[in-house]
C-alpha cells in the first residue's frame, strides 16, 4: 500500500499511477483530518466488485449457511459436492 499527500501525488502523478497499474498497489491519497482517496487498478476494483456480488447473492448465502451447519453437525463433504 502506498500513501501520499495531495501535493506529492500532484508532483509525481505518473509514477504513482504506474505503480498502481503495474504492481497492483493500492494508493491512499491523504487529504487531512481523516479524509482520503483510494486509487486502485481496474482489475483490482473488478475483483472486489465480483467478490461483493458473490457474497451478496441470496443463493450463495444460503449455500454457505447450509455448508456451515453441515460442518457443525460433523458431516464431511466429498470432492464431487464441492465442485458442483
Amino acid at each position: 500500500m502506498l500513501i501520499a499527500s495531495v501535493s506529492d501525488f500532484r508532483k509525481d502523478i505518473k509514477t504513482y499511477l504506474d505503480k498502481v497499474a503495474r504492481n497492483f498497489e493500492t494508493l491512499i491519497i491523504n487529504r487531512g483530518k481523516g479524509s482520503g482517496i483510494v486509487v486502485m487498478s481496474l482489475s483490482e476494483y473488478n475483483s472486489l466488485m465480483a467478490t461483493n456480488h458473490e457474497l451478496s447473492s441470496r443463493t450463495n448465502e444460503a449455500r454457505l449457511d447450509s455448508a456451515i451447519e453441515k460442518m457443525r453437525g460433523g458431516e464431511s463433504f466429498s470432492k464431487d459436492l464441492i465442485e458442483d
